[in-house]
C-alpha cells in the first residue's frame, strides 16, 4: 500500500555525455530549445534545459579527481552515454531523507549548496542521494530549490513556432528483471502513485504506470526472464508533442534522423522515433492522433 508522497514531481532526468559541448548542439535541435543554464560542479560540466514539467540535465566529466566527476566517468566507462540518474523535486529534502530512512531506504542528505553560472547568476538548493546499490542500481537524487526564483524556462530557438519545439516529458522509461521490487521502490518507499499495473503478453512486457508532477514513470519487466536486464537501467524518454508531424517534419529538415509518424500503443495517440545522435538515450515523440481528413 503506497503512503505519503516524499516526493512531489521530477525536477531533472540526468544524461551523462562526453563532450558536452556536441550533447548541447544535439538536444537544442531536438528540443527546438536554447539552454537554460549553464554551470560547473563538483568536477561537472552541465548544461539545463527547463521545460514545462521538469528539466533535461546534461553533465560530462570536467575534473575527474573530483568526486562528481570521478562518478559520472567511471558510469560512462561502464555503460556509455545515456540516462544516469532521476532528480526528484521535494519541498523539504531533509524531511523526505527521514521518511525514506523510515520506510528502509538510508538516503544521505547534503549540505546546502550555491553555484554560479557563467554571468554571474547564483543558484541554491539543498540535495538528497539515493545510492544506487541500495535502489536496484538506480541512481536517484532529490533536489529542494532555495533560489527565490525558478531556472528560467528553455526559450524557443530563433525563427521557430512554440509547435515545433518540445515543451514537455511524457514519460520516462526504466527497464527491469523484477516489477514487484519497483512497485516496493517506488510506490511504497517513495509513495508515488501507481496509476496502472498490466501485463501485456502480446508485446511480451509487464508494465508499471506511476504518475508525478505530470511525468509518468514506466517500469517495464519483460515477461521473458531472458530478455530481461541484468540489473535495472533507466532507458528513453517520451517528449510530448502537440503536434507530432510538424516536430518530426522539422527536425526533418533540419537534417535529425526521424521515423515517419505512425499509430501509437496508446489509443488515440501517435508517434515518430527520433534516432540517432540521442546521446544513448532512445527517445520517441507522442502526442494526440491529428484528425483524419
Amino acid at each position: 500500500m503506497t503512503g505519503e508522497a516524499l516526493v512531489d514531481g521530477i525536477d531533472r532526468i540526468m544524461i551523462g555525455v562526453r563532450d558536452v559541448a556536441e550533447a548541447e548542439r544535439i538536444y537544442t535541435r531536438m528540443l527546438g530549445r536554447s539552454p537554460s543554464w549553464r554551470y560547473r560542479d563538483g568536477g561537472t560540466e552541465r548544461v539545463i534545459y527547463r521545460l514545462g514539467n521538469m528539466s533535461v540535465d546534461l553533465l560530462s566529466s570536467s575534473e575527474t579527481g573530483a568526486p562528481w566527476g570521478s562518478l559520472l566517468s567511471s558510469q560512462l566507462d561502464k555503460a556509455g552515454e545515456g540516462i544516469v540518474g532521476i532528480v526528484f523535486s521535494t519541498p523539504d529534502a531533509a524531511r523526505t531523507v527521514e521518511g525514506l530512512k523510515a520506510r528502509g531506504l538510508p538516503a544521505v542528505l547534503f549540505p546546502e549548496a550555491e553555484v554560479s553560472g557563467p554571468a554571474g547568476e547564483r543558484r541554491r538548493w539543498r540535495s538528497l542521494m539515493v545510492p544506487a546499490e541500495i535502489a536496484r542500481g538506480l541512481f536517484m537524487m532529490g533536489h529542494e530549490q532555495l533560489s527565490p526564483e525558478p531556472l528560467p524556462g528553455a526559450a524557443l530557438r530563433p525563427g521557430l513556432r512554440e509547435d515545433e519545439a518540445i515543451s514537455a516529458l511524457d514519460h520516462v522509461v526504466v527497464m527491469t528483471s523484477d516489477a514487484d521490487a519497483c512497485k516496493h521502490l517506488f510506490g511504497e518507499q517513495f509513495g508515488i502513485r501507481l496509476a496502472l499495473d498490466q501485463s501485456k503478453p502480446e508485446w511480451g512486457v509487464r508494465q508499471l504506470f506511476f504518475r508525478l508532477g505530470g511525468v509518468t514513470l514506466e517500469v517495464v519487466q519483460p515477461l521473458d526472464s531472458g530478455k530481461a536486464p541484468e540489473r535495472d537501467q533507466y532507458w528513453g524518454l517520451a517528449w510530448k508533442a502537440g503536434n507530432v508531424g510538424t516536430v518530426r517534419d522539422r527536425l526533418a529538415r533540419e537534417g535529425a534522423d526521424v521515423s515517419e509518424v505512425r499509430k501509437g500503443r496508446k489509443k488515440g495517440t501517435e508517434v515518430a522515433t527520433i534516432r540517432k545522435p540521442t546521446c544513448g538515450v532512445p527517445v520517441l515523440l507522442v502526442g494526440p492522433a491529428a484528425e483524419s481528413a
